[in-house]
């Protein structure tokens, strides 16, 4: 059991109380007797044994325990002796190693003085030497006769030879010439020769792709005059065979790359080398190919094309490699980088020079033909347009005299006015502006800009818009008699010149301002200058604009008075003649309808009316529709007058009124402005003066439309009524007056 009570009292973890179960349940099943019963002083004596068992295994424990703690003591006694006797050895060590590290420095530091005084003594002797050699080769220099040395025969040795050379040439130049004239001939000569073959070797070694000799030979050539021209010779090699597609431009970019990589790699002043190389570009190669580009003038249209296309092309070469960080955007002298616009300037060599009076001359012939194409087309001869107080008053006697003094020529209702035209006409115009702002100069711009926009002005709203407004003007019929109703194509005439004008007003405002507004220099005296003076051009375009605006719109204003003039007078001269006295007086029983004086009237103004609203908007829909309506109310309202009104008569009058308002005044969308409705509102109050009983005249003058209106006009209204005398209608109108 001792055995048995180890194993459970090792177990991890450990229950006391599940130890306990297990005793109980393994007494039970030894003191079971018949019949489930158990003996329980049998259970006693087990538990009893037990709890002895377990006192000896706790004493077994407790003696264990006291030896391996006695145990532990002597290790932990025996370690720490050990490690003291380590930490006197660790100690020892120190010393030693101090006093070894203090010997090795006094020997270093007296090693060092002892080189000192060596190379010392050695450096003199070494340059003495040096100083032996270059005598030696200077001997053969003053020698007659050729030099024969195989330093500078032997190609292998060419590096050395160069360094040589390159102390002698040194040192010829602090000889007297009188003595040494020969010398520092042949000196220079093979100084010359010797650089020579350094540049072809770094050729050689450039077309070989051998980097390292390359560098090996750059570093030698910077002490030699000729140290450019290898940096020449590097440049032209390579270039050579590139830049010759149709485009270059899109290769200048990858080429700059790829050589930047071998600059940095070969030449100590890579930035310098670099600049050189971007220079050669812009000076040589696309100057070249731009002079070629351009060499044909004879095309103005596409030489400007071309200038434009070559500009902005080396714009974009010159901004990508201001992102690339091969070029300076501003410059910087002390360094070298190459600043953008002198890139720029130096690649176009002037080509732009002259551009802004090529520009102006190919923007005027270009709308001068479209012009002439427009009329050409459509068989139309320009003709110088009568204007002043002539013309005017041959119109004046026309409409006064009722003769016709001359036949006014309508052009079947042709505007002369295309939007195409002036579309295009704006196309050329854009392109100039465009042309113009990335091409001129900051002095040219804001004066090339205001002589583009005059040539603009000149042909588009003069020459096209302005002469169109004078026929359309002069086409205006003046009504007679014996007329047909007058054919207004003026207000087509109009609709077209707002929407030209828009079309102006947006390019002036996309094109032309931001030209004048371009930025400009950064420098304070020429920032302020040119501020100046894009401020003082600035305004002159906004008054030529304005002046001309004014100019347009006055005709509109009077093409417009015009054509109401020919509405009504028409409308009142076909009322005089067509309107017969029986209409509003007839006999016997008929129908209520509208004359058939008014129903032509109402038919006219209604095509009218039509051409108004599809031609006008805005302000000039509202102030063209109510002149209308308002002079219409006159002569209709003078027209009643001359007439008289039975009951029968009154209710034509009255249903020649509703037909009058209904064209005039419209409804909805169309409807005219409220004063409109207003007038024909209170005719059509009058009217019923001319039906009501006599009894009831009173009461329907003094409601709500009628009592504002003066009692003679009233007066003036009931007298139309035929039964006015019979009725002894005045006696009626005792209490108006």
């Amino acid at each position: 059991m001792m055995n048995q009570y180890i194993k459970e009292l090792e177990q991890d973890p450990f229950d006391p109380d599940e130890f306990v179960e297990r005793m109980v349940r393994r007494s039970m099943q030894e003191s079971r007797l018949q019949d489930d019963q158990f003996d329980p002083e049998m259970i006693h004596d087990i538990f009893t044994q037990a709890i002895q068992d377990l006192k000896v295994l706790q004493e077994r424990q407790e003696r264990k325990c006291a030896r391996l703690e006695q145990s532990v003591q002597e290790e932990e006694k025996l370690y720490a002796a050990k490690l003291a006797e380590i930490m006197d050895q660790h100690t020892h060590c120190v010393g030693v190693f101090s006093a070894l590290d203090e010997r090795m420095s006094r020997c270093g530091g007296r090693a060092l003085d002892v080189g000192e005084k060596l190379g010392a003594a050695r450096a003199p002797r070494a340059r003495a030497a040096a100083a032996r050699d270059l005598l030696s080769h200077l001997s053969h220099f003053l020698s007659p006769g050729p030099v024969l040395i195989d330093l500078f025969n032997d190609s292998s040795k060419l590096n050395e030879a160069a360094d040589v050379i390159q102390k002698l040439h040194t040192i010829a130049q602090e000889l007297p010439p009188d003595k040494f004239e020969v010398a520092k001939k042949k000196i220079e000569a093979k100084y010359d020769e010797i650089e020579r073959n350094l540049i072809e070797e770094f050729v050689k070694a450039q077309n070989q792709g051998n980097m390292a000799k390359m560098k090996e030979i750059a570093n030698i050539m910077t002490n030699f005059k000729g140290y450019s021209q290898c940096v020449d010779a590097f440049i032209e090699t390579s270039q050579m065979n590139t830049l010759l597609g149709k485009d270059i431009f899109s290769a200048v970019l990858p080429l700059c790359k790829k050589n930047y990589t071998i600059i940095s790699n070969v030449f100590p002043n890579p930035d310098q080398v670099m600049s050189k190389f971007v220079l050669n570009i812009f000076h040589l190669k696309l100057q070249k190919y731009i002079q070629t580009k351009l060499a044909d003038k004879n095309d103005v249209e596409k030489y400007l094309r071309n200038l434009y296309d070559m500009y902005t092309s080396t714009q974009r070469v010159c901004d990508e490699l201001v992102l690339a960080g091969l070029v300076s955007a501003e410059g910087n002298t002390t360094t070298g980088d190459l600043r953008r616009d002198a890139l720029v300037n130096g690649a176009m060599a002037g080509a732009n020079d002259g551009y802004a009076s090529l520009e102006i001359r190919r923007l005027k012939a270009a709308m001068s033909n479209a012009l002439n194409t427009y009329y050409t087309d459509k068989q139309h001869v320009k003709k110088p347009i009568q204007g002043g107080g002539f013309q005017e008053l041959r119109r004046e006697f026309q409409a006064r005299t009722n003769i016709n003094v001359a036949q006014i020529e309508n052009y079947g209702g042709e505007t002369f006015l295309s939007e195409q035209l002036v579309q295009k006409m704006i196309n050329d115009a854009k392109t100039s502006f465009t042309r113009c702002k990335t091409l001129c100069t900051a002095n040219e711009l804001s004066g090339t800009t205001v002589a583009l926009l005059e040539v603009v002005i000149q042909h588009l709203l003069i020459e096209h818009v302005d002469y169109a407004l004078d026929l359309g003007l002069q086409s205006i019929p003046i009504a007679d008699s014996k007329s047909p109703p007058p054919q207004i194509y003026f207000f087509d005439i109009v609709k077209q010149a707002n929407k030209i004008v828009r079309m102006f007003e947006e390019h002036y405002q996309e094109s032309v301002l931001t030209c004048i507004t371009r930025p400009l220099a950064t420098d304070g005296i020429n920032s302020a200058r040119q501020r100046r003076s894009s401020a003082t051009k600035q305004n002159d375009c906004m008054q030529r604009k304005t002046a001309i605006m004014d100019q347009l719109e006055n005709k509109l204003d009077v093409g417009l008075d015009r054509a109401i003039t020919a509405i009504v007078s028409w409308v009142r001269m076909h009322l005089q003649n067509e309107q017969k006295k029986t209409d509003f007086k007839p006999e016997g029983d008929i129908d209520t309808l509208a004359s058939s004086a008014c129903l032509a009237v109402v038919n006219y103004l209604n095509n009218i009316m039509d051409k108004i609203h599809g031609g006008l908007e805005g302000d000039n829909l509202h102030a063209v529709t109510l002149d209308l309506a308002v002079r219409l109310h006159r002569i209709i309202y003078e027209h009643l007058q001359n007439y008289q009104f039975n009951s029968a008569g009154a209710m034509i009058a009255i249903c020649d009124v509703k037909e009058y308002r209904s064209a005039v005044c419209g409804r909805g969308a169309r409807a005219a402005p409220a004063p409109a409705h207003a007038l024909f509102d209170a005719l059509h109050a009058l009217c019923n003066l001319l039906l009501v009983k006599p009894e009831n005249l009173h009461q329907v003058c003094e409601g709500e439309t009628l009592a504002e209106l003066d009692h003679s006009i009233l007066n003036s209204f009931i007298q139309l009524r035929a039964d006015y005398k019979s009725h002894k209608l005045s006696s009626f109108l005792k209490g108006l007056s």
